[in-house]
């Protein structure tokens, strides 16, 4: 049986039927998509309440650890600085036994050195000249000997009295000479390497009265 034609009236109908079909799908549609969206956010919420008291701890523990890094490399740094001080004072403790070390041998040998220069200038115009000579040429290499190990002599005649390095035997009145000045030296001193290890004996100007 053959399909009646439908009036114009009937196709629009349908078509509106049509269309509502159609948009009622879409509305639906997009009411699922939202509804969707919001449990995905509210999951995403939840996740992040849920995890942040884990990240906390982790904040809290990653800086406990860069604080005890930092106080490890601050014990690191002081210890090694200790340790280089340590060091330096050995080396100048080795290095000061190494210059003094033969200050008593030095101290024993001055008294040598002294009686040959009393021989010396003691010897009359009668002594040969071999013996001068002799006597001479001792002092000299004593002195020369010393000399070698780092040994001075301290023979301050005309300059100011120190009393680091002299020992005022006696003062006299001299108008000629400025006070506290070096008139006579009874006796040389000596350094070793700059230290002293005998004063030298003087005698020391004072203002005349």
């Amino acid at each position: 049986m053959a399909k009646e034609p439908q009036t114009p009236l009937e196709d629009e109908l349908a078509r509106q039927e049509q269309e509502a079909e159609v948009t009622e799908q879409a509305a639906e549609e997009r009411l699922v998509e939202g509804e969707l969206e919001g449990l995905i956010e509210e999951d995403a919420a939840l996740e992040g309440e849920v995890g942040n008291p884990e990240a906390d701890m982790l904040a809290a523990q990653v800086e406990e650890l860069e604080q005890s890094l930092a106080e490890a490399k601050d014990q690191a740094l002081r210890a090694a600085a200790e340790a280089q001080n340590v060091r330096r004072r050995a080396e100048q403790e080795a290095e000061k036994a190494r210059k003094f070390a033969l200050e008593k041998f030095v101290k024993e040998l001055l008294p040598v050195v002294d009686s040959l220069e009393k021989a010396l200038e003691s010897m009359e115009d009668g002594a040969s000249d071999v013996h001068r000579e002799g006597v001479s040429m001792t002092l000299k290499m004593q002195l020369g000997v010393l000399n070698k190990f780092g040994v001075e002599s301290v023979e301050p005649q005309g300059e100011p009295f120190d009393p680091q390095v002299h020992e005022a035997m006696a003062m006299v009145p001299n108008p000629e000479l400025e006070p506290n000045t070096v008139m006579e030296v009874m006796q040389k001193g000596y350094l070793l390497n700059g230290r002293l290890v005998r004063p030298a004996m003087v005698v020391v100007s004072q203002k005349a009265n």
